[in-house]
C-alpha cells in the first residue's frame, strides 16, 4: 500500500484536516448484530470495540458529544428496503431484538443518543447532522463498523458536509481484511484522515487542556 499512498500524494491526494476547537465522537453500528459472530451480518470485532471505548472514555472525562447508531428494521420494512435485497443477512436487525442494542462493552449512557438507520451513511434519513450542529461540533471522531460500508458512507457524507473527520484505524473494523485495507487507503486520500488511536486520544483531550484558567 505503500507505493500507492506515495503514488497519490505525488498527484495531490490525501490532503490532511485541521481539528476544530469541539470535537464530537460517532460510534456507527458497534451494535451487538455486528460485534457478534452468532449474527449473520456479524463478525469478531472485539479489538475495535476495546479500542472504541477507550475513545469513549477519553471523550466522557473531556466532555465531548458521543452519538451512537444503529442499523434497524421495522418487520413492514424488511421487503421493502432495497438494501436488504443486497444484504440479506441483516434481516436479522429487527426492532425491539438484541441484534440492535448498543455492545455493552462500551458502556453508553443514558444522555448518550443513538439514531437508528436503514442506509450506510450515519446522515442518510439521520439527524445527525443536526444533532452535531445543535451540540456546537466542528469535527468528528469516526468509529465503528464496517470501514467498507457504513464508516466510508459516514466519512464521505461528513466530507460533503465540510466537517473534518478522522478515523482512528484501531477503532474501525471489518469482515475481511482486504476491504478493510483497502478502504481505510481510500478513505485517507480522498474524505477523511486515517490516524492512530494515541492520535485520536490526545485531539479529543486538546480541547480541555487548551482551556485557559479561570476562563482568561
Amino acid at each position: 500500500m505503500d507505493d500507492v499512498r506515495e503514488r497519490y500524494a505525488a498527484r495531490g491526494l490525501g490532503g490532511r484536516l485541521q481539528p476544530g476547537a469541539r470535537p464530537a465522537v460517532v460510534v456507527i453500528d458497534l451494535i451487538r448484530g455486528f460485534t457478534d459472530p452468532a449474527c449473520s451480518p456479524g463478525s469478531d470485532l472485539s479489538a475495535v470495540v476495546a479500542a472504541t471505548r477507550q475513545v469513549l472514555d477519553v471523550a466522557r472525562a473531556a466532555d465531548v458529544p458521543v452519538v451512537f447508531t444503529s442499523i434497524t428494521f421495522a418487520a413492514a420494512e424488511l421487503d421493502t428496503t432495497l438494501w436488504l435485497v443486497k444484504m440479506p443477512a441483516m434481516r436479522a436487525l429487527l426492532a425491539g431484538s438484541k441484534w440492535v442494542e448498543v455492545d455493552d462493552r462500551l458502556a453508553r449512557r443514558q444522555d448518550e443518543a443513538v439514531i437508528t438507520k436503514q442506509a450506510a451513511s450515519g446522515f442518510n434519513g439521520t439527524d445527525l447532522a443536526g444533532r452535531l450542529a445543535a451540540a456546537g461540533a466542528d469535527s468528528l471522531v469516526l468509529c465503528g463498523a464496517t470501514t467498507s460500508g457504513c464508516i466510508r458512507a459516514t466519512a464521505i457524507d461528513a466530507c460533503a458536509l465540510g466537517i473534518p473527520t478522522f478515523v482512528p484505524r484501531e477503532c474501525v473494523g471489518d469482515r475481511a481484511a482486504g476491504p478493510h485495507e483497502a478502504n481505510l487507503l481510500d478513505i485517507d486520500a480522498k474524505y477523511a484522515d486515517v490516524i492512530d488511536l494515541a492520535d485520536a486520544l490526545a485531539l479529543l483531550r486538546a480541547p480541555v487542556a487548551d482551556t485557559p484558567e479561570d476562563g482568561r
